[in-house]
């Protein structure tokens, strides 16, 4: 079940793990080396013509692993790049990739650092990554990859084709996630009206919230790598994904009032293994395992009202509950909104969401 999301699609467990901050600067990264950018144009030129290259982007300490070779010192350009790509050595760019620095260089990086790679060159460009922290390009002729070095982490930049195929299979499922969480939140607007909310109910709402949040971070990963060309993908990704972290924030702060954020914290920490249980959900945000009723404070339903802010939080600041509130007298709702036609305005809303909501529509 780990790695299943619905049918007969399945995702590997290790796609979703792009919430460090690491994998934020990483992602950073990649984005200099999106297709249409001149290094990228620059990179591919090189694999094409059959050649190989070491290229590294100036960092702090460089200079103690590094024998200069020509001093170059001009601004950066793609053909420029890939002419003394036909020379041995590495190539030096300037920390932005805007000025090409030396070239004909050897590395020297400590040979006691860990490494899986087999080649000289792609041996170099690990170590160096690791020991200063920096961006290393290797680029195989014989292998025809590009592989990105930064720190720890490593990657190979793949076609748009291939990227491009890759994000449209993961945007139909997130089509089928979004789908899913729909009809469930359907479900759960008709047991919030009726007072029928269990914990269950909640976990399995935040639950579809956060699988659907870890789906879309890996399309926004393949938005970096296509660069312009996912335009149109970008903006599917934004019609699957309008308005669900307001949807998230107020039954947040419905179900868990001043703690929410401190709750959104333990599910965004939660991993995707872990995540599939509503029952460590359970556990982990209301130290309950028991499948007991709960009282929404009213948010995220009342919020449709078209209510004042005021007249809104003075609802529940003093009612408690989405319930005692749905109960009230005109008289009662009279000491909240002061005039009887405020009441009257109030109600006939509150009644129309009602009727959407028993018919099954979104409100």
């Amino acid at each position: 079940m780990g790695d299943e999301i619905s049918g007969n699609i399945v995702l590997s467990t290790n796609d979703f793990k792009l919430n460090s901050e690491k994998e934020k600067s990483f992602t950073d990264v990649l984005r200099m080396f999106a297709p249409g950018t001149s290094i990228r144009s620059a990179l591919d030129d090189i694999l094409r013509a059959h050649m190989g290259a070491l290229i590294v982007l100036e960092k702090e300490g460089l200079d103690l692993i590094m024998e200069k070779g020509f001093r170059i010192n001009s601004k950066f350009s793609a053909q420029k790049l890939v002419e003394l790509a036909k020379m041995d050595g590495a190539i030096i760019l300037s920390k932005d990739g805007k000025r090409i620095l030396y070239a004909n260089t050897l590395l020297s990086p400590d040979p006691a650092i860990p490494t899986k790679e087999t080649g000289t060159r792609h041996k170099a460009a690990e170590r160096t990554a690791r020991q200063l922290g920096a961006i290393v390009i290797a680029v195989s002729e014989r292998k025809k990859k590009i592989s990105i070095y930064y720190g720890e982490e490593r990657h190979e930049l793949e076609g748009s084709s291939e990227i491009l195929r890759r994000a449209a299979e993961t945007v139909q499922i997130l089509e089928k996630q979004r789908e899913m969480f729909n009809d469930s939140l359907l479900n759960f607007n008709v047991l919030e009206i009726n007072g029928l909310v269990t914990i269950n109910d909640v976990c399995e709402i935040l639950q579809r919230l956060e699988i659907i949040k870890r789906i879309s971070d890996i399309v926004k990963r393949y938005l970096v790598e296509l660069g312009k060309e996912g335009m149109i993908v970008s903006m599917r990704l934004k019609e699957l994904t309008g308005g669900l972290t307001r949807v998230e924030e107020f039954i947040l702060k419905d179900y868990f009032d001043i703690n929410y954020t401190k709750s959104a914290n333990l599910l965004s920490q939660m991993s995707f293994d872990f995540l599939l249980e509503t029952s460590n959900i359970s556990r982990i945000l209301f130290e309950e395992l028991h499948d007991k009723s709960i009282f929404p404070k009213g948010l995220r339903i009342l919020s449709r009202a078209n209510l004042l802010e005021r007249h809104l939080y003075s609802l529940i600041d003093k009612f408690k509950n989405l319930g005692a509130i749905l109960s009230l007298e005109n008289n009662e709702l009279l000491e909240i909104f002061e005039t009887k036609e405020n009441v009257e305005v109030f109600l006939r809303n509150l009644n129309s969401i009602k009727d959407k909501i028993a018919v099954g529509k979104n409100i």
